[in-house]
């Protein structure tokens, strides 16, 4: 099988046609060269120069392989870049999980930010809620979760990347949408109030039974769903009023408004990156550095 070297001393000679320059522009000298490709003709059982005197031409074989021996070369070339890249996280796969909620707002950035800065590094997205998240960072199944809060397991680490506020949605026309005050939590006592699940979207869930219970309020909870998208679509359609995260005016729902509450913790939705410290993978420690 021919060699990278032989390939790159017959691309010179085709493209000089003069043995003599092409051995200079090899840096080399011209009886190890003819060598080269006296042995690349016989690995390839062709003849690739026409050397009829002193004339250096190429034979139809040679035309042929000359466009596969520069492409060749150039991959060659392009595979020595990229894995010299690794090794520093230029380079590489990042596997990204990621909740339904974040994608409205963070996960962009993170992958704005990939696309620029490592244009090398393949990211891989995961969509699952932060338990399931919290379970393949442990496994080494992902490399990095935006996942909301607590982190308790010894073998990840965390920071927090977002925290933002909680705002009241009323469908269109409600008494409260008209309101010129910011609302509180007690507004929703007794009022009917879509609700998070308590397993498939815990975060949210406990976030406002903590709200509610400090508040003294007792909501009449119509409906518990997992997803902020489903929340405001019964917003919409009159099952009750409800809490979302800031993000949530990206979603833009017609027929729903959303207002400003007052809270004790002006910011209490937190998002945090996650990621398993033995986690090897220089890619992964490139893109945290960025975030």
């Amino acid at each position: 099988m021919f060699t990278l070297n032989q390939l790159a001393g017959f691309v010179a000679v085709a493209e000089e046609l003069h043995y003599g320059r092409a051995a200079a522009r090899l840096r080399m000298t011209q009886p190890p060269l003819s060598r080269q490709i006296q042995l690349l003709e016989r690995d390839l059982q062709v003849r690739l120069f026409d050397r009829s005197g002193r004339a250096v031409r190429l034979t139809p074989a040679g035309q042929a392989f000359l466009r596969d021996a520069r492409r060749l070369l150039h991959e060659a070339e392009n595979a020595t870049l990229a894995v010299r890249r690794v090794p520093g996280g230029e380079a590489g796969v990042v596997r990204v999980g990621f909740t339904a909620t974040s994608a409205y707002g963070m996960l962009g950035g993170v992958l704005e930010t990939a696309r620029e800065r490592l244009p090398h590094v393949d990211v891989v997205l995961r969509e699952l809620v932060t338990r399931e998240q919290l379970d393949m960072l442990s496994s080494g199944a992902l490399d990095l979760g935006l996942v909301r809060p607590p982190i308790t397991r010894p073998e990840l680490e965390s920071r927090r990347l977002l925290a933002e506020p909680l705002l009241a949605a009323l469908p269109a026309g409600h008494p409260l949408a008209e309101a010129e005050e910011p609302l509180g939590p007690a507004d929703f006592d007794a009022a009917d109030v879509v609700m998070y699940s308590p397993t498939e979207a815990r975060y949210f869930h406990e976030l406002l039974v903590s709200v509610f219970r400090e508040a003294h309020v007792s909501p009449h909870y119509t409906q518990h769903v997992s997803q902020v998208h489903t929340v405001l679509a019964l917003v919409r359609a009159g099952l009750g009023i409800a809490l979302v995260p800031s993000t949530a005016t990206l979603l833009r729902f017609d027929g729903v408004v959303l207002r400003p509450v007052e809270l004790p913790d002006p910011e209490p939705v937190e998002l945090h990156l996650a990621w398993r410290g033995a986690n090897d993978n220089p890619a992964l420690g490139a893109l945290l550095a960025l975030l």
